[in-house]
């Protein structure tokens, strides 16, 4: 565990460096690595980039479940089943993946917030109603929205997955990449233009 959090924070560190040095102007960039996982499945990945919004409109972006459907890459629908406590709530998330293939799955999405930063953190919430072939068998992970020191009405924006989809048949094996290394940059943008769009 510690040398996972090690490796995540070196490379949050190097994202972070690479987009200080970046150019103000052009496209955005947006960094990617695959974190390793000792005696785990699935995979882990972390994307970062800056955007000009502040954490706390981010935030509360990425906690407007309803609209994921809308802007949120393979997302058919995510619909708010209940929340059991302030900053947390279960979601029930459907994907639509290329040739057809549908994915359901319940999250447990909790956050938390200062005056700099933001965190929404998800975890996976078994149900017994569906069956292995047509849900996930884990993801864990989380956005971190962090103001820029020189800008704090910009942010750095970090992105963390784990996704195990469970038994992949012979030559299906893209499904557990679209759903996360594939997936992050497009994900990252998707939130960029919603911010763009909300701000208009």
């Amino acid at each position: 565990m510690r040398a996972h959090t090690a490796t995540l924070r070196a490379a949050m560190l190097g994202a972070a460096m690479l987009l200080a040095a970046a150019p103000s102007h052009g496209e955005p960039v947006v960094v990617v690595n695959e974190l390793p996982q000792a005696a785990l499945t699935g995979k882990t990945f972390s994307a970062t980039t800056a955007m000009d919004a502040p954490p706390h409109r981010l935030c509360a972006i990425v906690q407007d479940y309803a609209s994921y459907g809308r802007y949120m890459p393979n997302t058919r629908s995510a619909v708010l089943v209940a929340a059991p406590q302030p900053g947390q709530a279960l979601v029930d998330m459907t994907l639509d993946l290329p040739l057809g293939k549908v994915k359901r799955y319940r999250l447990q999405l909790d956050s938390k917030a200062s005056a700099a930063a933001c965190q929404l953190s998800w975890k996976l919430v078994p149900r017994d109603d569906l069956k292995p072939e047509d849900t996930i068998a884990d993801t864990t992970g989380y956005w971190r929205f962090s103001a820029q020191p020189a800008n704090e009405a910009a942010s750095l924006v970090e992105y963390v997955v784990y996704a195990d989809p469970g038994p992949v048949p012979f030559g299906l094996g893209w499904i557990v990449d679209i759903m996360s290394k594939r997936s992050l940059p497009a994900t990252l943008e998707a939130l960029r233009g919603e911010a763009q769009r909300r701000a208009q």
